[in-house]
């Protein structure tokens, strides 16, 4: 089976998950943020058993051991404010569904199109059109989520949109510097053609402290 067959067939499993959660929130029970939190919780577990396998000699470098310890109390911040934003579960819902789509616009249009690197040193697959066809597609993404809800279409979900994707897409960069310093290509392999729950969800680094810190 093909990486993108993989993908693909991860992905539509990680869809219904979310769907299943859904529909559990809607019956009164809090699954969204169990998920919200258990997802969070699988980040954590995932880098601290990265940096168990990584050679002490990378581990002990005195700037590696800033960076990863930083990333790590950061991905308790993740933990803290999955939990507090899974109490709003239509925001956690909009945050996969804009985050997911900006992911695989970016994929998709990234190998369609091609052309320039965004930041080759970090990550050799990212290029400037899969951001700007990531940052498009979780736009397209929002407002869709904003339509089907309501039957109302909200600008300012736009602007949410295209926040949201871009802090993702810099999420996914941290992430890919973290695994350079590690020397590792993938987190985990838990999710066939994603890899571990950090490289799927590498997305939330960034967007889940600051909608927190915003809906405070």
């Amino acid at each position: 089976m093909s990486n993108t067959t993989q993908r693909i067939i991860a992905g539509a499993v990680m869809v219904l998950i979310a769907g299943a959660a859904a529909v559990l929130q809607y019956f009164g029970f809090p699954a969204v943020r169990v998920l919200a939190v258990l997802i969070a919780l699988g980040m954590i577990a995932e880098m601290l058993w990265c940096l168990y396998r990584t050679p002490r000699d990378v581990r002990r470098r005195h700037k590696n051991m800033l960076v990863f310890g930083g990333f790590v109390a950061w991905l308790f911040v993740v933990l803290a404010a999955a939990y507090f934003i899974g109490a709003r579960p239509w925001i956690i819902l909009l945050l996969l569904l804009i985050i997911g789509a900006a992911d695989i616009g970016a994929w998709a249009f990234g190998k369609l199109i091609g052309g320039d690197k965004m930041w080759e040193r970090l990550s050799a697959g990212k290029t400037w059109s899969g951001q700007i066809a990531g940052i498009i597609c979780g736009t397209v993404a929002a407002v869709m989520y904003g339509l089907l809800g309501t039957d109302t279409f909200m600008p300012q979900l736009m602007w949410i949109g295209i926040s949201v994707a871009l802090l993702s897409q810099y999420g996914d960069l941290t992430a890919s510097m973290i695994k350079r310093r590690m020397g590792i290509k993938d987190f985990g392999r838990l999710i066939p053609g994603h890899g571990g729950v950090l490289d799927r969800f590498d997305g939330w680094i960034y967007v889940l402290p600051i909608i927190w810190l915003v809906t405070l």
